[in-house]
């Protein structure tokens, strides 16, 4: 009897599934035991310290396996960073300067075939040479390696209206056009400021290219020009970098709360009449703070911008102080290098940077090397050199200025706030695990970051001072001036420091030989 044909089919395609399975199986099999066979290349070994010397080695357990899906999901995704717009404001899709631009969005199912088997090892991805390459932009791997290895919270980017002590604040009053931001693929430069300081934001953007946060002390009538120089220098500066790169968030004492708060939702529909002279140039005696003769919060504004930030390293400064360019993507660079002492030092560390001052006729240098040209004919000086030249001067600052320009970011020198440097007042960059700043204490009264000075101290840290990267203030040497009055005023609060703030900080973090205030 002869078996019909279709039978015979029937046979054949079984017994074709049949070997299909088995070589499926195998290959499950296979992938099981490499997997967990603990032969898989090391994950990366640099641990970051918090504040309490504590390590995330069980985090870091799972790097590869992040590594690995992530970078999956970056070639099934647009590499670039596409943020959401928000009702209040207007928000264009954009992505942050920092990361480099290398691939759009597939566009059909056999490109996305094709980039997925073009992924590369674990053993490439981890333990990628960075021998040669832009440390001015941040590759996908390397942005992968930096969220795996801070291991840090995204934030929501959301107005609210808070209180903090006696201060009101309007936290992201007005928003930067990025929007949300992931924690680890930038810096935000933090700081401070009343209205009548805003000329200072854009030179600072144009060097730092990346997230700022804005604390503006806006009491009373001084909210309205608060407002309009905001919008100006949203709609009427000659780029858009403003609009890109600032948030601004405004506080108040209670005190002194504003007759008339403007609602972005509002203001930010209407253009600005560009032909009117920036709201921000005036005489600073007209302000209502000074007419009203009150005293700015220095520490409160410092504190305000540094924890609205939505990344998880920031650079708390004053917003006189411009960086050097493109710091931002080479300090990340360098963390995801992870070459000695970021892989060998045990302690909490922060990363200060050498500060200078220019004369007015000059233009603040961009690279180091033009840096120690304008140190060598005294055009630059290190600062507050004639003002307090041991409040700002760093371990090693003569080596620091006579070393050449590194090719990459690097750690200089670590030093340690104990003799020569026991009353420096660095300015470095951190995260918001370290100490605030006291908010009792003000501008006038001088010495304001010398508590969070002395809690590093006693905390034992590292200052891993950057080879190449610098602050530079607003053109113009300053010299000491003696003011009765600014005097006056600071021996009051250097007396209650001394007698209320150190007594409370002994109790609450202990001492240490070489820690003083």
């Amino acid at each position: 009897m002869q078996v019909p044909n279709f039978i015979i089919m029937l046979g054949n395609r079984r017994n074709l599934i049949f070997r299909v399975s088995i070589v499926f199986n195998i290959a499950v099999f296979l992938y099981a035991a490499v997997h967990y066979s603990g032969n898989s290349p090391q994950g990366v070994e640099w641990v970051p310290i918090t504040s309490d010397g504590s390590e995330r080695a069980a985090e870091l357990r799972y790097l590869k396996e992040d590594v690995r899906n992530d970078t999956v999901l970056k070639l099934i995704e647009p590499s670039a960073r596409i943020f959401g717009e928000f009702t209040s404001q207007k928000v264009v899709p954009s992505t942050m300067s920092t990361v480099k631009q290398k691939e759009k969005r597939p566009s059909t199912t056999a490109d996305v075939d094709k980039k997925i088997s073009a992924v590369p090892s674990e053993a490439n991805i981890i333990n990628e040479t960075l021998e040669a390459y832009d440390e001015n932009v941040l590759s996908d791997s390397t942005l992968t390696l930096l969220r795996a290895l801070l291991g840090c919270n995204d934030k929501d980017f959301i107005p609210e209206t808070m209180q903090r002590g006696e201060f009101w604040v309007l936290k992201n009053y007005v928003r930067a056009n990025h929007g949300a931001i992931s924690c680890h693929e930038s810096i935000t430069y933090t700081t401070h400021g009343g209205f009548e300081f805003l000329d200072n934001l854009l030179p600072l953007i144009e060097r730092w290219m990346a997230p700022v946060s804005l604390a503006i002390h806006a009491p009373g009538s001084d909210m309205l020009p608060t407002v309009n120089s905001i919008r100006y220098l949203r709609d009427c500066t000659s780029s858009d970098l403003v609009m890109q790169y600032a948030t601004f968030h405004i506080f108040f004492s209670n005190k002194h709360i504003p007759s008339n708060i403007p609602d972005p939702e509002i203001f930010l529909k209407t253009p600005y009449n560009c032909t009117d002279k920036p709201p921000y140039v005036v005489n600073s005696s007209t302000t209502y703070k000074q007419q009203k003769n009150l005293l700015y919060p220095i520490n409160v504004g410092r504190n305000i911008a540094r924890s609205a930030a939505l990344t998880h390293f920031v650079l708390p400064s004053d917003i006189e102080l411009y960086p050097s360019p493109d710091l931002a993507a080479k300090f990340l660079n360098m963390i995801a290098r992870n070459e000695p002492p970021l892989s060998t030092s045990t302690n909490p560390r922060v990363f200060p940077l050498s500060l200078f001052e220019v004369d007015k006729n000059y233009v603040a240098p961009w690279t180091k090397t033009e840096l120690q040209s304008m140190l060598k004919n005294k055009t630059a000086i290190p600062f507050h050199k004639y003002v307090c030249p041991t409040c700002h001067n760093i371990p090693n600052g003569k080596e620091w200025m006579a070393a050449p320009e590194a090719k990459y970011m690097g750690v200089f020198h670590v030093g340690k706030r104990i003799g020569k440097q026991s009353h420096w007042e660095p300015i470095f960059i951190g995260t918001n695990e370290e100490p605030y700043y006291d908010e009792r204490l003000s501008w006038e009264g001088k010495q304001d970051k010398m508590t969070q000075g002395y809690i590093l101290c006693v905390k034992d840290y590292d200052f891993m001072i950057l080879n190449n990267a610098f602050l530079v203030h607003k053109p113009g040497i300053k010299y000491y001036k003696k003011n009765v009055k600014r005097d006056k005023i600071g021996s009051k609060q250097s007396s209650y420091v001394r007698n209320v703030i150190l007594p409370e900080l002994k109790k609450l973090f202990g001492v240490k030989h070489g820690c003083v205030l």
